[in-house]
């Protein structure tokens, strides 16, 4: 069931929500809806790791500008010439 919801925000906030989810393809209300989603899951729904990937866990220490896509694209690249 879909429920009309009026909220009261700053104009300049809705602006440049609506550029944001314009620009991503995206309705305002959708992306608000799937944010009331995430923050609403019971904490039970998170994922258990396996101890293996928790020990795993903070073992790299990559630059703040590290761009992973760009790095597996070149190991992709390299891997299949």
């Amino acid at each position: 069931m879909i429920t009309k919801l009026t909220l009261t925000i700053d104009d300049k906030v809705i602006g440049s929500a609506k550029r944001y989810a314009r620009q991503r393809g995206k309705s305002l209300s959708g992306i608000i809806e799937n944010y009331l989603k995430s923050i609403a899951e019971p904490e039970e729904a998170t994922i258990d790791l396996s101890p293996k990937v928790t020990r795993l866990m903070g073992v790299i220490n990559l630059p703040d500008d590290f761009d992973y896509k760009q790095s597996l694209g070149k190991a992709l690249m390299k891997r299949h010439k």
